[in-house]
């Protein structure tokens, strides 16, 4: 009987003793999937609140043949400001799946977010073309600075072949 009580004590012992889970990454999360929803929706109605990045923000280029690696928030604004000229665009993933990033070192959750969605991108009719749209899936992702400001962005999908298509002559 003595053996059965030190072995519940040990148990009791040892589940007392685990760390209670890091809830700060998961409250970040959820405060920063806010942001992105909110990022998302702004881009595709092409109204922007650029207030949600940081001054230090930095968005990978991911497209083959870039002649440069990254943007700063100004040249994406820029950017941002030829496509809504060029190309009307329409979220058709709602809501889009959001998904926790970790950290590349320690591989725990960090706050950041992922998402995939899928895009109607609308090249609009001219005088002597018709409109024409595709469909693109991307993955994206953002990373935020401890005060919850977009300061990393990175987005992927088949740009090129989107672009061959719009443009295409049939």
């Amino acid at each position: 009987m003595k053996s059965i009580y030190a072995l519940l004590f040990l148990s009791f012992l040892f589940v007392g003793c685990q760390p209670k889970p890091d809830t700060s990454a998961s409250e970040a999360f959820e405060q920063n999937s806010k942001t992105v929803l909110t990022n998302l929706e702004q881009w595709q109605n092409e109204n922007l609140d650029y207030s949600m990045y940081s001054k230090d923000f930095v968005m990978l280029e991911t497209a083959f043949g870039a002649p440069k690696d990254s943007l700063s928030l100004d040249e994406m604004m820029e950017s941002d400001k030829n496509m809504w000229a060029t190309f009307d665009f329409k979220m058709l993933t709602s809501p889009p799946a959001l998904l926790p990033g970790v950290n590349a070192d320690t591989k725990m959750a960090d706050g950041s977010v992922r998402h995939y969605s899928s895009w109607e991108v609308t090249l609009p009719a001219t005088d002597t073309t018709a409109a024409k749209s595709g469909v693109i899936h991307l993955y994206e992702s953002f990373d935020f600075d401890a005060e919850g400001k977009i300061r990393l962005q990175q987005v992927y999908g088949d740009f090129g072949g989107l672009m061959a298509h719009l443009y295409s002559k049939e």
